[in-house]
Order: structure tokens, then C-alpha cells, then sequence
């Protein structure tokens, strides 16, 4: 059973994503956070799988938060849940070290689906946003974090296709069977793909392979 904790300030959307997730088999709700302090508390507390985080709360915002788990050294994985206008603040919350995003009105086994793929370590960056964040990429310089970048050495095909995987929410598994390779073999091209865009991790590569181009909308 995969727990999660659910961080949002309107008590209607709480008790809408608990209600939702309890007809799944596969998902617990641990807790409940109506802000940012509570959220960390709560995480700090029940060490859940996955924390599904609104962006727009009073007091701690949800990018507060996330640099605030960031420096505490927190791993678990969150999962933004966002609208329509949230491009920017999409885009701060990826590079705050959220690992994906999701539509509020997401069906139960999309929101599954991704709470699924976040526990197991994956990625998951929503087709129906990643258009919308290429334009708003293409309309602005890259984050502070990545200029001082070199150049990444090109990618290889497969490196290519694997960093497609990773933008849609594949796990390693799921990648290496979609692909018939071993998950071993997956990993290292992983490694690889980090290495070349000189980023720490899963959601950050997919966010510079977005401002490099790498990731057309297309494809996604």
C-alpha cells in the first residue's frame, strides 16, 4: 500500500482527492496538511511514499515548501497539483526538486497512476502541460542553476529515447520492458543521460532536456 499525504488548503479538494483515492486499492491517505507548515510536519511525521502538494496555499506556499524539504535533506517524492495557470509557478516547483505535476481535475487512475510512478522512484511530467511549459521555457533564459552549464555532449538515440520515457512517467521497469532491455542496462543509460546534462536527478533532467529542446512537444 503506497501512503501519501495530501498538502491543500481548501478543505473540499482534501476531502475530494481522499474520497477518490480510497476507491483504490493500492493508495492510502496518511494525513492531511492545509499548509506548509502542517505538510512538513506531517511528512516529518509519517514518512509517507508520496506527498501531493498545492502550490498556491497562505503562509508556507507550496515552493516554500519544497525548498524547505529540500534543505532538511527530505527524499520523499512529491507530486504537484496544479491548474491551468500555473505555468511559472510549474516551472519553480520542478526546479525546487518537485518530481512531477498533475491536473487537478486528473481522473483516479491517472492520479493512481502517477502516485504509482513517483513511489517507485520515476518522473512524471503531464502531456497535456508540457506544451504549454515549452512555450513558456522558450520565452525566458534558462534558470540561474543551469547557466553556468557546458554544453551537454549530444545525446545518443537511445539516451534520447530513455529521457522521453523518464518525461512521461516511466519507471525503470517499465523502460526496460517497453524498450527489452535489462533494468540494469536502463539504469546505466540513465546515469549516463544525468552525467551528460550535468543534473542530479530524474526531474531536473527532464526540465533541462524542456529548455535544450530535447523533449519536443510532440514527442512528449
Amino acid at each position: 500500500m503506497i501512503r501519501v499525504v495530501i498538502a491543500d488548503d481548501q478543505t473540499l479538494m482534501r476531502q475530494g482527492l481522499e474520497s477518490l483515492l480510497a476507491i483504490s486499492k493500492e493508495v492510502a491517505v496518511a494525513g492531511h496538511a492545509a499548509d506548509g507548515d502542517e505538510a512538513l510536519a506531517q511528512v516529518a511525521a509519517l514518512d509517507p511514499d508520496v506527498l501531493l502538494l498545492d502550490l498556491r496555499m497562505p503562509g508556507r506556499d507550496g515552493i516554500a515548501t519544497l525548498e524547505a524539504l529540500r534543505e532538511r535533506g527530505s527524499e520523499v517524492p512529491v507530486l504537484v497539483l496544479t491548474t491551468f495557470d500555473d505555468d511559472e509557478l510549474v516551472l519553480r516547483a520542478l526546479r525546487a526538486g518537485a518530481r512531477g505535476y498533475l491536473l487537478k481535475d486528473v481522473a483516479l487512475d491517472e492520479l493512481v497512476g502517477a502516485i504509482r510512478t513517483l513511489a517507485a522512484g520515476g518522473t512524471l511530467v503531464q502531456p497535456a502541460l508540457t506544451e504549454r511549459l515549452l512555450r513558456t521555457i522558450g520565452s525566458r533564459p534558462q534558470p540561474d542553476d543551469f547557466t553556468h552549464l557546458p554544453t551537454p555532449e549530444p545525446l545518443t538515440p537511445r539516451e534520447t529515447q530513455i529521457l522521453r520515457l523518464l518525461a512521461s512517467g516511466f519507471t525503470n521497469r517499465e523502460i526496460a520492458d517497453a524498450l527489452f532491455l535489462a533494468e540494469g542496462t536502463v539504469k546505466n543509460h540513465i546515469s549516463t543521460v544525468l552525467a551528460k546534462l550535468g543534473v542530479r536527478d530524474r526531474t531536473r533532467a527532464v526540465l533541462r532536456a524542456l529548455h535544450l529542446g530535447l523533449l519536443p512537444a510532440s514527442s512528449s
